[in-house]
This record gives structure tokens, C-alpha cells and sequence, in this order.
């Protein structure tokens, strides 16, 4: 299957062109290369039908042909917007609802945001969509606090969505005044809705907020965390830290099978979700923290006394920070399961931690088809 954007230089989908089957092979021997010494590395896991994936869409705005508002994804290695109709990643109802935000914005008479002249109003406009759920969320990002026509624009886009088939649950301004190229500003204002929306993940139900981290392939995160949690073994009577918590999606599903777990996120917003979601969902046995994991972890553990059998670490993907590996190693929790979004990353914290562990198998899962992506499942036993 080939897309029209490809020709105009979109590098969203680099091995589009490449048979589904050979990207798979390409991404296992990959992870081979780089992690092959360290351990047996598993069979890929890959998707049934890898198109259509990603749950949330990020749109940048800009002026198209005729001086006509539009919106779209940068060109590869350029600042150049192309402008997007539809993705063979996306989720098609947020390809709908994107279209419903243009045409709302087009009403109103809103204007892009020029980062060189600092004029114009509209940044960027973020959507998610509940997989499970159908619930969308829409979040325009403004270069300045005054939404002019506020209640005009909601009543714009819920009928223009309406005409795309699409229902939208919530409708959120956030405010983005810096220069910078960081989508998401610290200023947000609700302005339909209740500012999140639900999703069901492993058999659990998530309040997700704009700032959440929530992976975008919802049919590969449940076979990743699945992984995750048959690494570990648990029997019931672990006390488990969850590092790189985000909003507990694992956390609560770990909590199921574990005495006690305990997520900690430098992020107060998904903190806040985490909690909020352990009491939605009945779980009594999983406590959150604010904290940075790379600078806080040694205070964290020492203030509220963990001992734990088992560490989880998502990583973002830099890897991990040294001293928070070196926090780890002096904890010297039985299992180490570690998920990561980067194999280079992954094969130099694990040199660290092959001091005092054992590295067992490596699960390479493809989350993100068509790109040169790949997560791997780790579990290390200590020795």
C-alpha cells in the first residue's frame, strides 16, 4: 500500500514501501545486532493488520492554497507543513475530526500562528480517541489566552463533526505562548466536556487528560504489557516499583497479581490521573508519587521505606539516567523487567546492570509499523 504523501517528502512512514513481513524481519535483526550478547532475543511480535494504529494525532496549522487555513504533519527534515487529509497510521475518526477543527476554525475565522512574525492564533491541534471507548477529545493549542468566539467555535465544530459521523466527548484550549517546539503549554482551559476522556486497556478503565502519557497502539501496548507482566512472575506477595508510571496503566495491572505497587512520574497532571484511575477501577493496593525517577528515586525510597522485589522500568528513549541505574543496583530487587522504546539505549543500561544480573529473553514488539521503531521486553534475574 503506497500514500501520496510519501512523494511529497512526509517521513512519517520510512519503510512504507517495504513488504509488512520484511519490516519485521528487519526490526528482529536489528534488535539482534544490539542486544544479541546479552541474551536469547524472542520472535517479533507484530500486528494482524498494521494500519490505522496510532490513537492520538498531532495536526500543526498552517496557511494552504488560496490563503485557506489548513493543517498537517512537517516534512521530513524541514519546518514545512504538508497538509494531511488522511494517514494510513491515524485513526480515521480523528482523520474525520481533524477535518470537523478546520472547517470550525475556517467559521470563525481563526488565523495560523507565524513562528517568524509571532502573529496568527492557532498552533497546533492534538486528538485522541479511546479505542475501546469511541470517546475523542479535542485540544487546539493557541499562541495566546483569548479563544475570540469561545462558544462560537464549540458550536462549530460539534456540528461540523456531527457531519463527519464523529461525536466528540471533550473540548480543550491549551495555551501555548513560548518559542518553542514543544506542542503542549502549562495553561489550560476546558471548554466542552470534562476535559478527559475514557479508555479501557488489559481489561482496566483510564482517565486520559491531554498532558497523559497513553501509548498510541492500543493492540500492541495490550501484547507488550501482557509480556511485561508474564516476565515477572508474580506470585501475590511482591512489592513492586513502577518507574515511568505515567497514568498507571501498568501499575494497575500489575496490581492485580502483586501485594503492593508503587508508581512514581515527574508529572503532577498524570499522577493525579493515576490515582483517579486506581480508585475507578477498585484497586486498593497501588499508591502514586510525584517525583523525577532520574534525580528523586534514592530520596523516594529511602523516605517512604519500599523494599522491592520487583522494579519495572518503561523508559523514555534516552534510557535511563545513570544514577537512577545505580539507585536500582543498590536496591537489588529480585527481577528487573524492563520495557524500552529504543534498543541502543537499552543495550548500554543493560552492560550496567549485567554487573549484578542476569539477562534473560528479549521481546522485540512492533508498536509502531511502517517506521524503524521497536520495543523490547527485557527481564533480568539478580544473580
Amino acid at each position: 500500500m503506497d500514500c501520496k504523501l510519501r512523494a511529497k517528502n512526509c517521513g512519517g512512514c520510512p519503510m512504507l514501501g517495504m513488504d509488512y513481513a520484511a519490516q519485521l524481519k528487519q526490526k528482529e535483526e536489528t534488535v539482534k545486532k544490539l542486544l544479541g550478547r546479552f541474551g536469547p532475543v524472542e520472535h517479533i511480535r507484530g500486528m494482524e493488520t498494521p494500519y490505522h494504529y496510532r490513537n492520538k494525532v498531532i495536526s500543526t496549522f498552517t496557511t494552504g492554497w488560496g490563503g485557506k487555513l489548513t493543517s498537517g504533519i512537517y516534512a521530513a527534515n524541514s519546518h514545512k507543513v504538508l497538509p494531511v487529509e488522511s494517514c494510513l497510521l491515524q485513526d480515521e475518526v480523528l482523520d474525520k475530526t481533524m477535518l470537523a477543527v478546520r472547517a470550525a476554525a475556517g467559521i470563525c475565522h481563526y488565523q495560523p500562528f507565524n513562528e517568524d512574525k509571532g502573529t496568527g492564533l492557532l498552533r497546533h491541534c492534538l486528538l485522541r480517541r479511546g479505542v475501546m471507548t469511541g470517546q475523542v477529545m479535542v485540544v487546539l493549542v493557541t499562541a495566546q489566552p483569548v479563544l475570540p468566539g469561545a462558544k462560537n467555535f464549540v458550536k462549530a465544530l460539534l456540528t461540523e463533526a456531527e457531519k463527519q459521523s464523529v461525536t466528540i466527548t471533550t473540548i480543550v484550549q491549551n495555551v501555548n505562548d513560548r518559542k518553542t517546539s514543544v506542542v503542549l503549554g502549562d495553561m489550560e482551559k476546558v471548554l466542552y466536556g470534562k476535559g478527559f476522556i475514557l479508555d479501557e486497556l488489559c481489561g482496566k478503565t483510564y482517565a486520559i487528560s491531554p498532558r497523559s502519557f497513553y501509548q498510541i497502539n492500543h493492540t500492541q501496548t495490550e501484547v507488550l504489557y501482557g509480556l511485561a507482566v508474564d516476565a515477572a512472575h508474580l506470585t501475590g506477595k511482591e512489592v513492586v516499583l513502577d518507574a515511568y508510571c505515567g497514568i498507571g496503566t501498568i501499575s494497575l495491572f500489575l496490581a492485580q497479581k502483586a501485594k503492593q505497587v508503587y508508581g512514581v512520574e515527574i508529572i503532577p497532571q498524570a499522577i493525579e490521573n493515576a490515582k483517579r484511575n486506581a480508585v475507578k477501577n477498585g484497586i486498593e493496593n497501588a499508591e502514586f508519587f510525584v517525583g523525577d525517577v532520574e534525580k528523586t528515586l534514592p530520596e523516594f525510597i529511602s523516605k517512604n521505606q519500599i523494599n522491592a522485589d520487583v522494579i519495572f522500568i518503561d523508559a523514555p528513549r534516552k534510557g535511563c539516567d545513570k544514577s537512577a541505574l545505580d539507585t536500582i543496583l543498590e536496591i537489588s530487587p529480585k527481577k528487573i523487567v524492563y520495557v524500552s522504546c529504543n534498543p541502543a539505549t537499552l543495550a548500554r543500561d543493560l552492560k550496567l546492570l549485567s554487573e549484578k544480573y542476569e539477562i534473560g529473553e528479549v521481546t522485540p514488539v512492533d508498536m509502531f509499523p511502517f517506521t524503524g521503531h521497536v520495543e523490547c521486553v527485557t527481564v533480568l534475574r539478580l544473580k
